[in-house]
């Protein structure tokens, strides 16, 4: 697999693909809290190949389970656990590793359980190294914004983190864009540690970071991981019967635990139909092409890097990311692609 350097900012180089742990591979036994047991040996499959693959740029959080959402206290860190337990298991290279995980949301009933404080931060560096079995993280992003904790507060207290040896690089995700540039350039007047990469949603659905955060992200040289690149599994064609045309709810799907009646209407479905009759012309999957996009809208059309992170339930679906690294879309492509998009928007 290509890598490319994550930033301007840094010298980082990752995958330009990423693997999320948002959603496991699941058996279908779910526990008491109506949480999917997760196929450990599957994912295990899938991180080798990933490994073997130079796919290497590893996406995780404190919050995460792999098959529930939202993940109730008694389950939040399985991923983060899973992964690390995976990585000893396999024997890979922690060194070729460049593994990203999270801070802010809730992991405790108290009153400092949540958030971005020096408290909470401190403790939850180290609780996610405990579930990693790491010494450190390559990356370590303010999953939320907090608006309790002054800015100057986390910014410094992440500063320490990585003059400790525990944290190398320094991200933002969700953050609202006015708020984004005053950590900016806090980090800058003090001299701190700069943010180098930036993770928010982005896909042929959902391209409204494109009026802000990608400007922002280009003016201060920072990298963009980009999640939910597939909408959640909606680009990948998993939700429709193109047979008979309708929208369907897979067996273990995340349709099978989150509200997608939102996404079923008319339009949509014409959307999809639309899209899967492109990506088939050019010998694509659904799901490779709306990777391709992400990637080629960085390179090709914003001059940012911009890194997808893809979900992986089954192999296969590894294999379409890997092969999707290296599709070249043309201009004309991009355009079209507007246009399909816009059409559906508007009938």
């Amino acid at each position: 697999m290509r890598h490319v350097k994550l930033a301007d900012n840094c010298g980082l180089k990752v995958s330009v693909v990423s693997l999320g742990t948002w959603h496991l591979p699941r058996l279908p036994e779910r526990d008491e809290a109506g949480a999917y047991k997760i196929d450990y040996e599957e994912f295990k499959r899938i991180m080798k190949r990933a490994y073997d693959e130079g796919l290497t740029f590893i996406d995780t959080a404190n919050r995460y389970h792999g098959g529930i959402t939202p993940v109730p206290l008694t389950h939040v860190g399985n991923a983060e656990r899973l992964l690390g337990k995976a990585i000893k298991e396999l024997g890979l290279d922690r060194e070729e590793l460049v593994i990203a995980t999270k801070v802010a949301g809730r992991m405790s009933p108290g009153p400092n359980g949540a958030g971005l404080s020096r408290k909470h931060v401190m403790w939850q560096i180290r609780e996610s190294l405990k579930r990693l079995q790491m010494e450190y993280v390559d990356i370590y992003y303010a999953h939320t914004f907090d608006p309790e904790t002054p800015k100057l507060e986390t910014l410094t207290t992440f500063n320490d983190l990585v003059r400790q040896g525990l944290v190398r690089y320094l991200g933002m995700s969700n953050i609202p864009a006015h708020h984004l540039v005053e950590y900016v350039m806090l980090a800058r007047e003090w001299r701190l540690e700069p943010i180098v990469v930036l993770q928010y949603r982005y896909n042929l659905l959902d391209r409204s970071i494109e009026r802000d955060i990608i400007p922002i992200a280009k003016r201060f040289g920072m990298g963009i991981a980009a999640y939910s690149p597939l909408a959640q599994g909606l680009l990948a064609g998993k939700y429709v019967d193109f047979k008979s045309r309708k929208w369907v709810i897979p067996p273990l799907s995340r349709g099978t635990y989150q509200d997608f009646s939102r996404f079923f209407t008319d339009e949509n479905l014409k959307l999809m139909l639309e899209l899967n009759e492109f990506a088939r012309e050019r010998g694509l999957t659904m799901a490779q092409l709306a990777t391709a996009w992400v990637i080629n809208m960085g390179e090709g059309v914003w001059g940012v890097p911009i890194i997808p992170i893809v979900g992986v339930s089954r192999l296969q679906h590894l294999e379409e990311a890997l092969e999707a690294a290296d599709v070249k879309l043309t201009h004309d492509d991009l355009k079209a692609l507007d246009e399909i998009v816009k059409s559906s928007r508007t009938t």
